[in-house]
């Protein structure tokens, strides 16, 4: 009997906890449907203003201090985005091992970078890991304000200008649909156009033409989008960093959901087996009780 209603405790024990990650999974499936429209809304102004300054770039006679190295000898900054809260399966250990492993690089190259910590989750986690923590950043929610980041774009140029830093690169997960999400540390300065960099030099791309006049002049143009361009790909990454996160927690809860069923159904058949023995064991006591009487 005993173990009966040991077995009956923790099946209610499973089903509440079943029940409490069920909620979590519908609130993380809530969050994901917001953060997601707020992703794929800022995609194409960031592939369109990245369009643009490739196209300008191609201009022997564009230049801009943000578009080339400045050959600081100060080391790059690495801003590493992770959650404020956990149970979002490997989310932040996969975005951390990437960081890791830009940091080691820079470190054997004798130019370790400065890493500026997103997230409650990455400070503690870092501190753990021993990465040394210039800044920690832990007051950004899942609907973060751009004003928020142009702050941060802002102040990242001016240090980049003023030769106080050698570059900036950001680590976190690239949101690519709802079954992929890939963690990678992406260049933001200096702003290098793929197409002009895939040429070999500057002003050197394929497949464009320039049979047209700018008004204003390519320079001017450039001095006014590359700063957005800048503040854009920044919050992108933040963008989808945090749709990354409520994937990440939609799996996780729905795989912990899943195996608390399991865990149900198991200790159902265990409860079955011990409640039939001992029904057998307590017919035999009355069977040998009658026929002793006898």
């Amino acid at each position: 009997m005993a173990k009966a209603r040991a077995i009956t405790k923790r099946r209610k024990a499973v089903r509440n906890i079943r029940k409490i990650t069920q909620t979590m999974q519908l609130i993380a499936t809530a969050r994901f449907q917001k953060c997601f429209q707020r992703a794929v809304a800022t995609q194409p102004y960031t592939r369109k203003i990245t369009e643009m300054i490739q196209t300008l770039a191609a201009l022997e006679a564009a230049e801009h201090p943000l578009l080339k190295p400045n050959d600081s000898p100060q080391p790059g900054i690495l801003l590493v985005i992770t959650s404020n809260r956990g149970l979002c399966g490997a989310y932040n250990a996969a975005v951390l091992r990437v960081a890791g492993e830009y940091y080691r690089a820079g470190r054997d190259a004798g130019r370790p970078p400065e890493i500026e910590m997103v997230g409650k989750k990455g400070v503690n986690i870092g501190r753990f890991l021993g990465f040394p923590l210039a800044r920690k950043i832990t007051d950004v929610e899942d609907r973060i304000a751009f004003a928020r980041v142009a702050e941060m774009a802002e102040r990242y140029m001016m240090l980049y200008q003023g030769g106080e830093i050698s570059g900036v690169h950001v680590a976190f997960t690239q949101f690519i649909s709802t079954s992929s999400q890939r963690p990678q540390v992406a260049q933001l300065l200096p702003i290098e156009p793929p197409r002009a960099a895939a040429a070999g030099r500057p002003g050197a791309t394929t497949g464009i033409r320039h049979e047209f006049e700018f008004s204003p002049p390519p320079g001017e143009l450039l001095a006014r989008l590359i700063p957005e361009a800048v503040k854009i790909r920044l919050f992108q990454a933040f963008n989808d960093a945090i749709v990354s996160e409520q994937v990440a927690r939609m799996v996780a809860m729905k795989a912990a959901t899943d195996a608390a069923g399991d865990m149900l159904r198991f200790l159902t058949r265990q409860y079955n087996r011990a409640r039939q023995t001992q029904i057998t064991t307590e017919l035999a006591d009355i069977v040998g009780g009658a026929n002793a009487v006898q």
